[in-house]
Parts: C-alpha cells; structure tokens; sequence
C-alpha cells in the first residue's frame, strides 16, 4: 500500500510539474495584446495607414504583439483620448491636439495659422519641434510618431473672396483657427470633424476651416460649394500616436525596438497619405463643380497681418506659462523656411 501511494504522489507531481510547464510555455507563447483607439472612422485615408503600422510591428515582433483595433470613436472620442490612454482604455491613441485645447500647449505652437502649403511640411515642422523641445506635457506618454496635415483653409456655401466677404461669416473652426477665424471677422463655431456635415448641411455653420481632403474624406463637398485658397494663414492640426509611460516600460526590450523603427519609418509615409489625400479631394470637389479661389499674394498678406495678433496673444500666453513662446514661433518659422530651401 505505501508503495502504491508513493507511486500516486510522484505521479500526481509529474502531472502538476508538467501541466506548470505548458502552462508557462503557453504563457509565453501568448501574443501581448495592444488596444488602438481613434476618433476618424475607418474609411478615413489615416485608418489604413495607421493599421499597417500595427501590421507591420505584428510583423516583425513575430506575432509577439497583436493589435485590435477601434476607429470612429467606438472606444474613446477624440477628445477622450489623452485620458483614455492613461487609463488604460486603450493602449495607443491616435489623437489630435486641436479636440484637447491647452493640454498639449506648447505643442499647439505648431497648429498657429502660420502659412502651411503641404503636409510634408507640417509633417517636417512638429516632429523637429518636438525633438527639439521635448515639451513636459507629453512626459506621462511615448510618443510613437507625430504627423500633420496639410494647410487648413476655408471652405464655404457661398464664395468669399477677399478679407470684406468673410466678416460674419460662421465657420466651424479648433483650436487656433478658431482665434485666427475670429481676428479675421468671422465667427468661430467649435466642433470636431465628425458633426461638420450636418452642421454645414443644416446651416447651422456656413463654412469650415480645414484641409482639402475633408472635402472628400468627410462629404464635405455634398454641402459647400467653394475653396478660398487662403495660404497665408494655412493652419495645421498635429496628430500623435502615442501609449501611456505605464504601458511602454511593461514591453519588453525587442518589442520596443520595433515600435521605435517602425514609427521613424512611418512619418514620411502619413505625409504622403495626407498630401495624397488632399490632391485626390481637390479633384473630387472640382468634378463636383466645387470652385476653388485663389488669393493673390496681396490678399494672402491681408489675411496673414489680420491675424498676426493671435500668434502675439500665444507668445504672451506661453511666456506666462514660463515657456519661451517667442522662441518656439520663431523655431516654427524658421523651420518652414528650412523646409522650402530643401525642396528647391
């Protein structure tokens, strides 16, 4: 009978010692799993862009990482999404600064209506500002990549084609166009992209600032009619893609290494999408018998010292910050200057 028992006891631990074994085998077998949140849907030119990101980390951590992935605001809002990712809601957020004003403040520098003429440049511009100044406001978040899109201009449901035909007028506008609207004379209606639609088809705003591709990608072309070209005061709004410090320092070593290549490999490449985007939309809007004014160099000028005031107003409001807000828009042009030199 002992001998029986010892042989029922040293069986009982090979069967436990084993199951231990492909229980930790399994374990480690098991893909870590990422969350990704975004408030622009997934037919939105971003959302594929963005999941190929994924793909490609999946990719290369073979199958160490899995995404699963949540656009149109299905998990966070766009002005959820700061918080969410802190909270562990979701593990990386695809936001914008403009939906959280005064969260990303010195960031926000990059979004002033400064002059933009592409996304690559915009592109170009944060991320050296952000390599640059490193701002404490991102210190809770590991910024994957920074990106932005191209110049933000007037779209309107009836034509406006010097600084006199704008006064009055209610344009759906964040962030700082939503200032630079208001130093322009019109009246600033603050919305996120996701009700615009209906809010120029209602008439409850009468024009938008934003790129060309909205015209497209969000049907804005269904309920305005006409494109003022105002260049002068293109604005920009940054996207960041980013996971929460907590998160980051969980990941193993080799998983980190691929987000960092991966993302360095990926801003160029969400230029393009919004360059892409905006040359397709513009073809779009005119095939739809849009109209597309061009300000003269003159009136862009107008435009531009209509609203230097606001880029004054965030200097001052930076410097009480204890930010050296003089520096950071200086930094800002001079970047887009370095940007046009190297194209030519």
């Amino acid at each position: 009978m002992k001998e029986i028992k010892w042989v029922f006891i040293i069986s009982l631990s090979v069967v436990f010692l084993f199951s231990s074994l492909v229980i930790s085998y399994a374990a480690k077998k098991k893909p870590i799993s990422i969350s990704w949140a975004t408030f622009y849907p997934a037919t939105h030119p971003l959302y594929p862009m963005n999941e190929g990101w994924g793909s490609e980390i999946e990719k290369r951590t073979n199958g160490k990482v899995k995404f699963t992935y949540y656009p149109g605001s299905t998990l966070l809002k766009g002005n959820e999404i700061p918080d969410g990712i802190l909270k562990g809601i979701a593990d990386v957020g695809a936001g914008v600064s403009a939906y959280t004003p005064g969260r990303f403040f010195a960031m926000e520098t990059v979004n002033l209506t400064i002059g933009y003429s592409s996304a690559k440049m915009a592109t170009f511009v944060v991320n050296e500002f952000y390599k640059k100044f490193r701002p404490k406001e991102f210190d809770a978040y590991k910024v994957f990549y920074l990106h932005a899109h191209g110049p933000g201009i007037l779209h309107s449901k009836r034509p406006v084609r010097n600084l006199e035909e704008i006064k009055g007028l209610k344009i759906r506008a964040v962030g700082a166009a939503a200032k630079a609207a208001q130093a322009l004379g019109a009246v600033p209606v603050a919305m996120p992209m996701f009700d615009t639609y209906e809010s120029l088809r209602k008439g409850v705003v009468e024009a938008t600032f934003s790129p060309i591709e909205a015209l497209m990608t969000w049907k804005q072309a269904e309920v305005v009619k006409y494109t003022t070209e105002c260049f002068g005061v293109g604005y920009t709004s940054h996207f960041y893609i980013a996971m929460s410090r907590k998160k980051w320092n969980s990941l193993p070593t080799d998983v980190q290494r691929v987000f960092e290549e991966v993302s360095a490999e990926w801003i160029p490449k969400a230029a393009e999408v919004w360059d892409s985007a905006d040359e397709r939309a513009r073809k779009y809007a005119l095939n739809m018998g849009h109209q597309i004014i061009p300000l003269s160099d003159e009136e862009n000028a107008r435009w531009a010292e209509a609203v230097q005031p606001v880029i004054s107003e965030y200097e001052k409001d930076a410097e009480d910050k204890g930010l050296p807000g003089k520096e950071y828009v200086t930094t800002v042009r001079a970047l887009i200057k370095e940007f046009k030199e190297k194209q030519r």
